[in-house]
């Protein structure tokens, strides 16, 4: 009889919880002060992503190599759908509904662990020489990273699109991969620049224009306005008219960040900066464990890439420094979706810990099978 062994949790990193929990609290505790339908909805959101880590943890996800292959191209198939029977809100088609709950979910946000654990599958079959990868091999990983960016573009989503390849792309680097590729990879995005730009739909040629060219939309100097008015040290709820009075739009969502800072100031902003910073290096430094575990390299610079890249832009954006592109605040934004999504990937990382040294559930190392 199968007996949990108290020594699989010695390999497991209670850090990283420790770190996520003080911002799905914040999160919570704003979504709630704003909308408190919607902070409801968050604990709900809380609760699924809870039972999903538990099940993601209890996989065998290095023993089942074939259910990584059938967990990407299921996501592919998903994305494909969306195309032909997605919901379009905004004139984006990016949602299925599931049936009878009337929840939706996108299929691009499943498909990053779908792709980062395709990516540690085989790089860890076939790791890098000394001087990196060489192009067949590089072709090879770049085509199951450009599949779902061309898919996710068509929706189009061109925000979740660049973080997929940007967090794929920078996983790459950071494994090997051959100097001379980079080069020509660079090279030759200089000369395509004028055909991508071309191939834009025009409300994304418009927003690059309009941020380029003009000053702030409204939303971006109401965001500011939410940002500046916080001080040194925030202000009280009633005090926070920018979001009291619905003149920052998507206080929730997009700009959360900017209702944050109107309401704990830049004190307030310092202590998040300092907790995402802590998470993502941690994060990193967890690639270091065993430098020949490839599986568990990857899987670390692609999640630690995944908030350093949704992080970052999230913040441009708020402040003026980057095109809107509808980029949440990881594990801090409304949106059932991409919580779940880290989840699942806190979950594939918390496993690849705790169960690194033996991947048999049975074995006599860490269980103790019954008289």
């Amino acid at each position: 009889m199968f007996k949990f062994d108290k020594k699989i949790l010695s390999y497991f990193d209670f850090t990283l919880p420790l770190l996520v929990l003080p911002l799905v609290i914040l999160s919570w505790y704003l979504i709630s002060e704003n909308n408190v339908f919607l902070g409801n909805k968050v604990l709900i959101y809380v609760l699924v992503g809870l039972v999903i880590f538990v099940v993601v943890f209890l996989i065998p996800i290095r023993r089942m190599g074939w259910l990584i292959i059938a967990f990407y191209w299921f996501n592919i198939i998903l994305l494909l759908i969306v195309d032909f029977f997605g919901d379009v809100r905004l004139g984006a088609q990016r949602w299925i509904e599931i049936p009878f709950v009337h929840f939706t979910f996108q299929p691009s946000e499943t498909m990053k662990p779908a792709l980062i654990l395709m990516l540690a599958h085989l790089i860890s079959k076939n790791p890098p020489f000394k001087k990196g990868y060489g192009l067949i091999a590089f072709a090879k990983l770049s085509f199951f990273i450009i599949l779902p960016f061309a898919l996710v573009v068509k929706q189009p989503d061109l925000g979740t699109a660049l973080v997929l390849i940007l967090m794929s792309f920078g996983a790459l680097f950071l494994i090997g991969i051959n100097y001379k590729i980079w080069l020509t990879c660079i090279v030759a995005l200089g000369f395509l620049s004028p055909v991508l730009y071309a191939s834009l739909h025009d409300y994304q040629k418009k927003r690059i224009v309009d941020f380029v060219s003009k000053e702030p939309d409204y939303q971006v100097k109401q965001s500011m306005i939410a940002i500046g008015s916080g001080g040194i040290l925030g202000n009280t709820k009633e005090e926070a008219t920018q979001g009291l009075y619905g003149f920052l739009p998507i206080a929730t969502s997009d700009f959360i960040f900017a209702y944050y800072a109107e309401r704990f100031g830049f004190a307030g902003i310092v202590g998040l900066f300092i907790l995402y910073g802590a998470l993502i290096l941690h994060i990193f430094s967890i690639s270091s464990i065993d430098k020949a575990d490839y599986f568990l390299k990857t899987v670390c610079y692609c999640v630690a890439l995944l908030i350093c890249i949704y992080f970052g832009v999230n913040i441009a954006m708020t402040i003026g420094f980057a095109p809107v592109v509808g980029v949440p605040l990881p594990l801090f934004s409304y949106g059932g979706s991409s919580f779940i999504t880290f989840m699942i990937l806190f979950g594939i990382l918390e496993h690849i810990l705790a169960f690194k040294y033996n991947f048999v559930y049975n074995h006599t190392s860490f269980s103790k099978k019954g008289p």
